[in-house]
């Protein structure tokens, strides 16, 4: 398959690029989370977990709106889809800066999640266009890894507008950041999907690619199993300012705590781009689930003898492995669920998006509105993503396999 990107734009450049699309929907959750306590307060929010909502409607928004912008990107092109979500995120964004009340916040918030969809699926179907399997999966893993440093450094910068100003400055900055990347896209990023390979759009078509998505067993049991997994991060991302800011009570070194453990993620990426196009997807998404199961197990029997409260030391080196073991999985998780799918790639792409986002906002979801003090609903969020996804990999790769793959695998 010819590289497209190579012919148009250096590589290093289509990387940093699609990066920085994805980014946005990092930035649009880490860079406030220093912030959700004023912001619910301010604006009169009923309960103390209710600041989990600022999060939460922002992940439905963006799980409906994948819906949408696959179909369209195949049957538009890629460019268009992405200039209409990134219109939508930055009025999304306006709306969230200029409100008095936390009603219009939530708005604000859900229709930024919309529009984040689409930079998010046009940017996975730009890898997709241009890269297949191994390759795929090694590009989508550096670009995870400069994706990561946005959770390192985004709620740092956080905490530093609240320093300095008010909370609404961070949402100004969002839409400053989406014009940057609307130009850049612009000036520099060529079509990837040419006029004959593009989709009349149609309900019909939109339908029949979801179900041959469904259908295949592959895709399916691998697009549950991200849903899964993101599931104790979306649960974790709820929490984790209630957790670090009150119950350890680490105030302004919140962020550093936090960036701490992302840097685990960016380092996993980055390992996982090395390895994989020597051990392939499957082998090393298998070993890294099948340890952060077996960790979380224990983490969750050591966090009960503690009643909830384990020690700051002993919680953040057993979050440290876990985020290891985890970004083990991202990027192979969803190459392997588009793997099959490239003559549908936006179609797909937006199905294995939404999907996974909902079942993902789902558990995360419950874990995070059951915070109760104790970190006993982040460990076990965890645990239940680990092993879902765990019986849904499995699920996906005995249908996939023959008995000569199984036996090479090992």
């Amino acid at each position: 398959m010819a590289d497209v990107t190579d012919e148009v734009a250096p590589r290093v450049e289509f990387i940093a690029l699609v990066a920085l699309t994805t980014s946005l929907v990092a930035m649009s959750i880490d860079t406030m989370l220093p912030a959700l306590g004023r912001m619910a307060s301010e604006l009169g929010a009923a309960h103390a977990n209710d600041r989990q909502l600022i999060l939460s409607v922002f992940f439905g928004g963006m799980s409906l709106g994948q819906l949408v912008y696959g179909p369209v990107s195949d049957s538009t092109g890629r460019k268009p889809a992405l200039y209409i979500g990134m219109g939508l995120f930055m009025l999304g964004g306006l709306i969230c800066a200029l409100t008095q009340s936390f009603s219009w916040l939530l708005i604000g918030r859900a229709l930024s999640g919309f529009g984040a969809a689409g930079p998010r699926i046009v940017s996975v179907a730009l890898v997709r266009d241009a890269h297949a399997g191994r390759s795929m999966a090694r590009v989508m893993s550096f670009v995870s890894t400069v994706f990561i440093l946005v959770p390192v450094l985004a709620p740092s910068v956080g905490q530093a507008v609240l320093a300095i100003g008010s909370w609404r400055a961070i949402f100004a900055g969002l839409v400053a950041v989406a014009v940057v990347n609307v130009l850049w896209v612009a000036l520099r990023q060529p079509e990837t999907l040419p006029v004959a390979s593009r989709v009349r759009f149609s309900l019909r078509g939109i339908v029949r690619g979801c179900g041959e998505t469904f259908r295949n067993r592959l895709s399916l049991g691998y697009m549950l199993g991200s849903g899964f997994v993101f599931g104790g991060f979306i649960g974790y991302l709820s929490m984790s300012q209630q957790v670090f800011q009150e119950q350890y009570g680490l105030g302004t070194l919140f962020p550093i705590f936090f960036g701490l453990l992302a840097s685990a993620i960016g380092l996993a990426s980055f390992v996982n781009g090395k390895l994989v196009m020597r051990f392939g997807m499957r082998r090393l998404s298998r070993l890294a689930l099948l340890s952060n199961c077996a960790l979380c197990i224990c983490a969750l029997i050591a966090s009960l003898a503690f009643a909830g409260h384990p020690p700051l030391v002993l919680f953040v080196c057993y979050m440290l492995v876990c985020f290891f073991c985890n970004g083990l999985l991202f990027g192979n998780f969803s190459a392997r669920a588009m793997e099959p799918m490239g003559h549908i790639a936006g179609v797909a792409a937006a199905v294995n998006g939404s999907v996974s986002g909902l079942v993902a906002l789902g558990i995360g979801t419950a874990f995070g509105r059951a915070y109760d003090g104790t970190v006993l609903p982040v460990v076990a969020g965890f645990t239940t993503s680990a092993l879902l996804a765990l019986a849904a990999t499995e699920f996906a790769e005995r249908g996939a396999r023959s008995p000569v793959d199984a036996v090479l695998e090992l």
